[in-house]
């Protein structure tokens, strides 16, 4: 027969008690334990490396704007808190933070990359490839020839895909798509490097789309009426079912689809 059963209740009971206190007493010692290393001064953060995209970011800036502002050390350092740290630094998308023992971080960094200026002349917000708008100082821009976009909040994925769509197609009439502006009715209004105002009206996207090719499938024929190339454009209306309004410098015209035939 098994001797533990043989023993009498209370000395079993003694025997549970003191195992149950020797293993909390173990835990409080291993927490305190925990506790005091984890205070020592050489796990505070000491430095930051730096990977990916640093075109506007570099170690020292970070250092000197995020290291500050970092609460713990190297064991209660809040990661999730840190991430938003270094997202919240101007042109930074994305950020993945790591712990490297015994007290440095390694921060890989990917940057927002500016494909428009987003919203009215005035404004200084931008708009990166992936349509998302961020705040920078536009001054930091690389490329100087950046189309303007605008259109109601929510919207901006799509008016960057328009554009995409449209540029391309005016290049191949050596003309540029400065300013795209989609209005809260739905309304799309493009501006050239030219000068020229369209005005494309409202629709789906393959409507829109396939109003300007109509447009630029007949522009060259129709200015060279006039002895004047596409570039002479001043405005032109395609909210036309049968059509489009057409005005050149210096000519004013309307042009149907049956005087295009």
């Amino acid at each position: 027969m098994n001797d533990a059963l043989m023993l009498p209740f209370d000395v079993r009971l003694m025997h549970m008690t003191a195992s149950v206190l020797f293993a909390v007493f173990a835990v409080m010692t291993l927490t305190a334990l925990a506790g005091w290393v984890a205070q020592r001064p050489q796990f505070a953060i000491a430095a930051i490396t730096v990977t990916g995209d640093v075109t506007h970011n570099n170690e020292p800036t970070l250092r000197a704007n995020v290291l500050p502002r970092l609460g713990g050390n190297f064991f209660t350092l809040d990661l999730v808190q840190a991430r938003q740290l270094f997202e919240a630094t101007p042109w930074v998308r994305h950020a993945v933070v790591r712990r490297v023992f015994p007290n440095r971080l390694r921060v890989e960094l990917q940057e927002h990359q500016a494909a428009a200026y987003w919203g009215p002349e005035d404004a200084s917000r931008l708009l990166n490839t992936h349509g998302e708008v961020f705040e920078a100082n536009v001054g930091e821009v690389e490329h100087e020839t950046l189309p303007r976009l605008d259109g109601p909040a929510g919207q901006e994925p799509q008016v960057l895909a328009m554009y995409q769509v449209l540029q391309p197609m005016l290049e191949k009439l050596e003309l540029g798509l400065e300013q795209l502006t989609l209005s809260g009715r739905g309304g799309w209004t493009a501006e050239l490097d030219t000068g020229a105002v369209i005005e494309l009206g409202r629709g789906s996207d393959d409507e829109v789309i396939q109003r300007m090719t109509r447009f630029l499938r007949t522009i060259a024929q129709v200015t060279s009426r006039y002895n004047r190339n596409p570039d002479a454009v001043e405005s032109a209306d395609l909210r036309h079912a049968d059509g489009y309004a057409l005005r050149l410098r210096g000519v004013s015209t309307v042009v149907m689809d049956s005087q295009k035939k």
